[in-house]
């Protein structure tokens, strides 16, 4: 390495420790000084061209104590954006995300998409974001789905077998003229509890279910995706020996017993909405789907825990809006189960993301690697 490639590499490093500072919060260039032990005159030469470019502002400046006012530095509110996009069995949606992790603008659609070609597909996710875009510049799109992916390609989806072995990224890149990169949904809705801003610790596990059930695992702050990618598929678990049969091929998996069709179906429900509604009024019908989802699901769940000790199970998507009737099931079975002493050492909580988390998880790849990759926001 030249003595000019080992300074641009500082200088960007530099750069990487500011981008996290600020995300964190805003500062001025004492306290991000204080924060990241750079000097000040080594800070304005840093934020100097992020400023001419838009990406962070300096707000006035304001007496906050003894001493000279200070300058907080802040991301611009008219900064590059990310966009996330999901790509779902029953819904697709889209947001726009900014560098501070604010999310500007997001859409959910229901639509069954089992029937549909992965041009259709990638035509509509195309559609929506265009529709959500406005003239602030583009970071890229994080794209998500349920199954597993290589090299922006889907190699095994149960649930959607049309979009296997399809080069997603590049198609929907190439009708956006933007770059894409495909992850696992379960990944991505683990990572938005961990970026920007840590939601639940740094070793949990991330579950929420749709047609098919997804668990992101995340061990001391980072996602555990495996040697090749299956890490979390707790969908596949097996908890009934010749049980139902599996879109995987297998039987007795998770999902056929706790998926979010299934509930619908032993509730005699098609809608969450109407599920949820006939679960407030103490439906009976209701209350046993879901009692019998959340049975399953926890034993399951004991499987994950037994493996991976971890302290918190956090409980996303359709599982976050069902939380109220779902949790106890799911903590009886695993209060018996878990060796580690269930209710006494793992935390079952509530996604605050909700059913959004996919989509602000897909749209945090891009932001993050536009944090710890400086040189892009430059592109």
């Amino acid at each position: 390495m030249t003595t000019v490639d080992h300074l641009r590499q500082v200088r960007l490093g530099n750069l990487r420790t500011v981008l996290l500072a600020l995300v964190d919060r805003p500062g001025s260039r004492a306290d991000l000084a204080a924060r990241t032990g750079l000097t000040k005159a080594t800070l304005s030469n840093l934020t100097e061209p992020l400023l001419a470019n838009g990406i962070l502002l300096e707000e006035p400046a304001a007496l906050t104590g003894m001493g000279r006012p200070s300058k907080p530095l802040r991301f611009h509110p008219d900064g590059p954006v990310a966009i996330g996009a999901e790509i779902n069995v029953s819904h697709l949606a889209v947001e726009t995300l900014g560098l501070d992790g604010e999310t500007l603008q997001r859409h959910l659609v229901p639509t069954d998409i089992r029937k549909a070609t992965p041009d259709e597909v990638l035509d509509r996710v195309a559609e929506l974001i265009n529709q959500i875009s406005g003239p602030r510049k583009h970071l890229g799109v994080g794209l998500a789905i349920p199954g597993v992916v290589h090299d922006g390609v889907v190699v095994r989806a149960p649930n959607l077998p049309k979009l296997v072995g399809v080069p997603l990224a590049e198609g929907l890149g190439r009708r956006l003229g933007l770059d894409v990169e495909l992850d696992n949904e379960a990944n991505v809705a683990a990572l938005a509890h961990l970026w920007p801003h840590h939601l639940a610790g740094e070793d949990f596990v991330h579950v929420s279910a749709d047609v098919g059930i997804g668990a992101g695992v995340v061990l001391n702050g980072e996602v555990y995706r495996g040697v090749s990618g299956f890490a979390g598929e707790l969908g596949h678990v097996v908890i009934e020996r010749d049980g139902v049969r599996c879109t995987c091929g297998s039987r007795g998996c998770v999902e056929r017993y706790a998926g979010l069709d299934v509930i619908l179906r032993e509730a005699g429900r098609r809608r969450l909405d109407s599920l949820q509604k006939a679960l407030d009024a103490g439906d009976p019908k209701a209350l046993k789907a879901v009692r019998d989802a959340g049975e399953a699901l926890g034993v399951g769940l004991a499987t994950l825990m037994n493996l991976f000790d971890v302290p918190t199970v956090v409980l996303g998507g359709s599982y976050a809006v069902l939380h109220e009737h779902l949790s106890a099931a799911v903590q009886s079975e695993m209060d018996g189960r878990v060796l580690a002493g269930g209710e006494r050492h793992t935390r079952l909580v509530a996604s605050p993301l909700g059913e959004f988390a996919v989509v602000r998880g897909a749209a945090g790849l891009v932001t993050r690697r536009a944090v710890h990759q400086p040189e892009r926001l430059f592109a």
